[in-house]
């Protein structure tokens, strides 16, 4: 499935995460020069990136310079089935991990064990891979560095959208883990001493991991929307039909 962005507003304050910040830096190793860096970043400042559309192991975007405008094309590596089936057994090992995904955030201590488990969320420069219409015969050119860019500002604000470039968007994630607890798969967890173990879910907790997932999604929406309605309020705007 693929999912198309907005045209974005420049990131106020620049990227704040460490997993934005690691994307930025990865488009960093990519690029061959500054020469394509600088003016690649003044591009995605000024907002001349158009819709980023995001789909498995792909990114497409147009990107205006002057009275030109070019078509970027940029490939990660997706995720195989196993390696994708260890990604989702690492999230569900904690409850928690869900609900920070779902809230916009990417716990360092998913990373982490994800690649004890093999698996390498985030892209280094080497996993970039772009390609432009536009006459540069350098990769990444100036255009899609703009682009990259942007998508480091997706990145900050939802690292969900790495499991959708690596295969897992969020609809396959959830998915995953409603399978994941049907066929009730171990889940790794951490005791109080701190040594990781693997073990059931709770049987008395009555509470399954897929009935979690639902719980959370539900209360992050409700709270997406009480904050947007709240911002609107603030600015004396109209609540749309749905957000309340």
């Amino acid at each position: 499935m693929r999912t198309t962005f907005a045209r974005q507003a420049p990131a106020r304050g620049g990227v704040r995460s460490w997993w934005g910040k690691a994307w930025q830096r990865a488009v960093e190793e990519s690029a061959y020069s500054e020469a394509e860096l600088r003016p690649g970043r003044t591009l995605a400042r000024r907002g001349e990136v158009g819709g980023i559309s995001v789909g498995a192991g792909t990114l497409l975007a147009a990107v205006r310079e002057g009275d030109d405008a070019w078509t970027v094309q940029a490939v990660v590596p997706t995720f195989d089935d196993d390696t994708r089936n260890a990604l989702v057994d690492v999230v569900a090992a904690e409850a928690g991990r869900i609900a920070s995904l779902l809230a916009g955030e990417l716990p360092h201590d998913l990373v982490e064990h994800a690649e004890e488990a093999g698996v390498e969320l985030l892209p280094y420069g080497g996993e970039l891979a772009a390609t432009c219409t536009c006459p540069h015969y350098i990769d990444p050119c100036s255009h899609a560095v703009a682009m990259l860019t942007q998508v480091g500002w997706l990145v900050d604000a939802d690292p969900l959208v790495l499991f959708a470039l690596r295969g897992l968007d969020r609809e396959a994630l959830m998915a995953a883990l409603r399978h994941h607890a049907e066929l009730g798969l171990p889940g790794r967890r951490v005791g109080t001493s701190g040594a990781p173990g693997w073990d059931l879910p709770d049987a008395d907790s009555g509470l399954s991991t897929a009935e979690l997932a639902d719980d959370v999604e539900i209360a992050v929406d409700a709270a997406l929307r009480a904050r947007r309605a709240l911002e609107l309020f603030e600015a004396g705007g109209e609540l749309p039909d749905g957000l309340v």
